[in-house]
């Protein structure tokens, strides 16, 4: 209702609004949360001497004359009659916190039995694991140093993507930058994501706010996103204001400590960093020249593996703007397996928190790990090629695995196999290869599980010469070609050599043009053969390459390497760039579609990305009306006194 109060930035305690016009006295901490000033008198009178949001203890308690004093605070007036708040002084120091952030909200068990649960669960389904070998069939009397196998899983799908079915609850802390340099339309963008997030998170997701300048704060604590919880962080979010450096290190030590010392767990934990520029705390000085130490940035629970040798909750991080250090967003999300996604433009800031929360919201596998043995007494292992997951080959190359780790609904994993095929003897129809089994952990029910795929065998006859190849093995060679080229190209352009740079993509993206996959129409492989296109522009020269260039890059390497989407996919003219050169896609398939695929996008990511756009739609219309009445009113009032 026009001249209401404010319902975007509500008193944390009562949820009410609290704009201009609603005719209460607003009580602002020194932790700089809001509060309706009965509301938070109220709760100093019966002893709640901390912030409601962030738990910190506060120095100075809002004060009234008081009739009867309860704790030196005046108690909540009587209606009809508004207080009048005594000065207040807000001091520049940060507020205290707790020793311990052991006071995060229990988590609470999604309803029904764990039988229902895991019922549920189990309907959608099991990972896939497959294999493909190069070509089916090698002659008796050849042998094979390289020949390729493909091993490729596909998570389950979910139930009922967005809705009411079973899923495994999510503990978020999201680290947001609040420098100086994000004042202004940044903070009002971020402020806008970060209430999408919220609005999409459920009852049993939890959610901490970490901001970061030159310091670091813990602004909530771990909350459950209930109604009252989602208000409470809506209002952590609206009290954020701009000023300081940079420390992103801070930030991400904070949010360790937040994770480390919770003392209940949700299923998924996940940790999300955003910054527009370069973390100025951590800098080092080599041969003369201050430098900064990325090493110093990770802390140890981070750590892919973390401190204790298990699976550590993976950082998504996002470069806002192009004044961001791209390098160390990079080497943050490859250290502990998260994914470094570059916002060029910063409208679609939220777009980029959806895309990344779609995913998060659907985590079905956990601590996977696929499991190789050899077949035939003579069949080795030469090599994997897993890009940033750890893999293993025994010393005499007969068993190799891979840790792959959680996987979201519907997602996808190849991995390329190099094995040492002998000949056969002349009474060998077949030789078995490789046998492959995955193991992990249902993610909803909680259950160990083990699948298997079939055993991977070719057939040897006497002559092969017409042998058919297999275009998935050729599309993931063409892919894996690519993401190394990719990197040599930026170690060329971080060298100052950008002509080398642009002729290394350039010759790329000839091979890739003139694949067997992508000559049949592969839209993967069309999609990438885009992508470098477009990589060329940026590595040309020392000032594209600073502008935009690293940073693009590095999200494509971050990309590839975890077989993950990340937002380079949203940057609007290279999406409509890989539409138009993916008209030869699939039967049934739109361009779009194949587009998003060629992304590794998965359907819980594209309808929650979906949904992020409606949204924005619905708000941008919704301005505009705004606009259009306000503009109205004033020409009718102008007209009247005429």
């Amino acid at each position: 209702m026009e001249g209401g109060p404010d319902q975007s930035n509500p008193c944390a305690i009562c949820l009410g609004g609290m704009g201009a016009g609603c005719g209460q006295a607003i009580f602002t901490a020194e932790c700089s949360h809001t509060f309706h000033f009965h509301c938070i008198s109220a709760s100093v009178a019966h002893g709640h001497l901390v912030c409601p949001l962030c738990n910190a203890r506060w120095r100075d308690l809002p004060f009234v004359q008081p009739t009867q004093p309860i704790h030196g605070v005046q108690p909540p007036p009587q209606p009809g009659r508004h207080p009048v708040r005594r000065a207040f002084v807000q001091q520049p120091v940060q507020p205290s916190e707790p020793q311990v952030f052991d006071d995060d909200e229990p988590v609470e068990p999604p309803t029904g039995d764990d039988g229902q649960r895991q019922e549920a669960s189990a309907s959608g389904g099991r990972l896939i694991v497959k294999t493909h070998t190069e070509c089916s069939v090698i002659a008796r009397d050849s042998s094979h140093d390289n020949f390729a196998v493909l091993v490729h899983l596909r998570a389950p799908g979910m139930i009922d993507v967005g809705g009411d079915a079973p899923r495994a609850p999510l503990d978020l802390v999201t680290v947001l930058d609040v420098s100086g340099s994000m004042d202004g339309e940044k903070m009002a963008l971020l402020k806008q994501a970060m209430g999408f997030v919220i609005d999409n998170l459920g009852p049993h997701d939890r959610l901490s706010v970490v901001s970061f300048s030159s310091a670091a704060r813990r602004v909530t604590r771990l909350l459950r996103m209930s109604d009252a919880g989602k208000g409470l962080a809506r209002s952590a979010v609206a009290s954020l204001a701009a000023c300081g450096g940079t420390s992103i290190a801070a930030g991400l030590r904070k949010a360790a400590k937040v994770l480390d010392e919770r003392r209940h767990t949700n299923a998924v934990s996940s940790v999300i960093l955003l910054s527009d520029g370069q973390d100025n705390h951590t800098m080092v000085r080599r041969r003369g020249i201050l430098q900064p130490n990325y090493d110093s940035l990770v802390p140890p629970s981070f750590a892919r593996g973390g401190t204790g040798g298990g699976w550590s909750a993976p950082v998504h991080t996002f470069g806002f703007g192009n004044d961001h250090d791209a390098a160390a967003m990079h080497v943050i999300a490859e250290a502990t397996g998260g994914t470094f996604s570059y916002i060029e433009n910063e409208a679609v800031i939220q777009d980029a928190f959806a895309q990344c929360i779609g995913g998060l919201l659907s985590v079905v596998v956990q601590e996977a790990r696929i499991r190789v043995a050899c077949g035939h007494p003579g069949v080795r292992i030469r090599s994997v090629k897993s890009g940033r997951y750890e893999s293993r080959v025994d010393e005499d190359g007969r068993a190799s695995s891979v840790a792959v780790g959680e996987l979201y609904a519907d997602e996808e994993r190849r991995f390329l196999l190099f094995l040492a095929v002998p000949t056969a003897e002349a009474t060998d129809g077949e030789t078995t290869l490789i046998r492959v089994a995955c193991g992990y952990r249902d993610a909803v029910g909680g259950e160990d599980v083990d699948v298997a795929a079939e055993d991977t065998v070719v057939t040897r006859p006497e002559n092969a010469a017409d042998a058919e190849r297999s275009m998935e093995v050729e599309r993931e060679r063409v892919r894996l070609e690519a993401t190394e080229d990719i990197a040599s190209a930026r170690a060329a352009a971080e060298r100052g050599a950008h002509q080398e740079a642009v002729e290394i993509l350039e010759s790329r993206q000839r091979a890739v043009a003139q694949s067997e996959a992508a000559r049949g129409g592969d839209p993967v492989s069309l999609a990438l053969e885009t992508e470098l296109r477009e990589m060329r522009s940026r590595v040309a020269s020392r000032e594209s390459y600073a502008r935009s260039g690293r940073a693009f890059v590095l999200a494509g390497i971050s990309a590839h390497a975890q077989q993950r989407a990340n937002s380079r996919s949203l940057q609007d003219q290279l999406v409509v760039r890989c539409f138009s050169a993916l008209s030869a896609a699939a039967p049934g398939e739109t361009s779009e579609e194949a587009a998003e695929v060629a992304a590794y996008a998965t359907p819980a990511m594209r309808a929650m990305l979906l949904r992020s756009r409606m949204a924005r739609e619905a708000s941008a219309d919704q301005k505009r009306h705004k606009g259009g009445d306000e503009a109205g009113g004033s020409g009718a009032k102008e007209a009247e006194h005429t």
